[in-house]
Formats: structure tokens, sequence, C-alpha cells
């Protein structure tokens, strides 16, 4: 794996080619168009480098292999330029997995080959290739990327605006929400349980014989019907 280039070129090329001649090619040239470069000589090694990993369901021949992203990359990849024939996994391969990785299926995909199929071709394309060059790649083939970058990269950056938007808008609302009261814990009665009505007769009973017993007739006493004043 080398890195060349600008370390402050603005877009970042991720090249692979088995064949080394044609690798150091793809090299200089992204390197005069100030393009900073990774090289690697497999597709594996380019999962790799993304940070994506697969889990193959060997038993399964059917199963579409998962592709997971590593969040520790910390080179951002601006596109990915892979030559067609290459030992072990495709071009075709590693385009296909790279389309199938949500976070990682944005980035524009370009595909050379030294063989004029054009099948190949149309396989490629409408699986999600932005170019397909026929080597020997020329300058001229180079300055095809910049509007592929271009677009992903304005695209990024309005959704990174409107995740900051919604983000700003949700904190502002939890900002202007009241806070709730939060309910007081109600005290314990202290007034005296009332008594039955029960219980209360009697005493009723009793205070009324008392009353009749200070009634104005029982404060004279009478003898033999004659009534004297006391």
């Amino acid at each position: 794996m080398a890195i060349t280039g600008d370390s402050h070129s603005q877009f970042h090329v991720l090249a692979v080619d088995d064949s080394m001649i044609d690798r150091k090619l793809i090299e200089r040239l992204l390197k005069t168009s100030s393009y900073q470069v990774t090289a690697v000589d497999s597709g594996s090694k380019a999962l790799k480098f993304l940070g994506l990993h697969e889990e193959d369901d060997q038993s399964n021949p059917d199963t579409v292999p998962s592709v997971c992203p590593n969040d520790h990359r910390e080179v951002e990849v601006n596109l990915i330029i892979t030559d067609y024939c290459m030992p072990g996994m495709t071009g075709y391969d590693l385009l296909k997995k790279v389309k199938e990785s949500s976070s990682l299926r944005d980035i524009p995909v370009v595909i050379m080959s030294s063989e004029n199929v054009p099948s190949r071709i149309t396989r490629c394309l409408e699986e999600g290739a932005e170019e397909f060059f026929l080597k020997p790649v020329r300058l001229a083939d180079l300055n095809r990327l910049k509007p592929h970058m271009m677009k992903t990269k304005i695209k990024n950056e309005k959704q990174e605006d409107q995740e900051k938007l919604e983000k700003s808008e949700i904190q502002s609302e939890q900002q202007q929400q009241p806070l709730q009261p939060q309910p007081q814990p109600q005290p314990e009665s202290q007034s005296q349980p009332q008594p039955s009505p029960l219980l209360q007769q009697p005493n009723n009973n009793k205070r009324k014989a008392m009353e009749e017993g200070l009634s104005p007739d029982r404060t004279r006493p009478r003898y033999n019907g004659i009534t004297t004043m006391v």
C-alpha cells in the first residue's frame, strides 16, 4: 500500500490494481491531477482500507455477504478506481460490496479494463459504476472524475447541514418547553375521627334530661297542691 500526493489535496482517490505497472501509472496520473492517492494491489486490501469486513456464510452459497463499516477509518475516500480483472476479488465484486454498504454506497466507483467487452461494461454501469475506462488510462480520462466527486461532496455537505439543522431544532424545542411542576405530596389529615351517630345518641338523651331538670316549673317545690315561692 502506498500513499502519495499532497496531504492538502481536496480529494482522495483509492486506486486498486494487481498490476504494478498499471498501478504506478494511475498513481502518477492522479498525482498530476493534484489528487491524494492510496494504491493497493487487491480488492480485499481495498475493503480493509475502507474499514469493511465480510461475514460470509459458507454453508449457504446463496447468502449475500454482509459488509460492515468500521467507524475507526481515519482517511475519507472520495472515489475508488479499480481494475476489472484481478485474482480473487474482481473489480466488479469490489463494486458490488461497496454498493452494498449503507455507509459507503455514495462513493463513486470507476472500473478500468484492458478488454473492451460491451456486456462487461454494461453490467458494471448497471451495478452503479460511474465510468468504465479502457486501459491505458489517459490524463483526459481522469478529468472526468472530478464532477463525480464534486456531486458526492455537495450531497454529503447538504446531508450534514440538514442533520445539524434538525439537531438544532430539537435542542431549541427542548429549551422552550416549560418545566412541568412536580406534584406536591398531600399532607395527612389532622382532623379527629368523628364519632358514630349511634355513640352520640346516649349523650344527646342525657343532655335533654338535664335540660328538663332545669325547667322553671321544676324550681318550685309543691306541697299538697300549693305552690310555695322559694
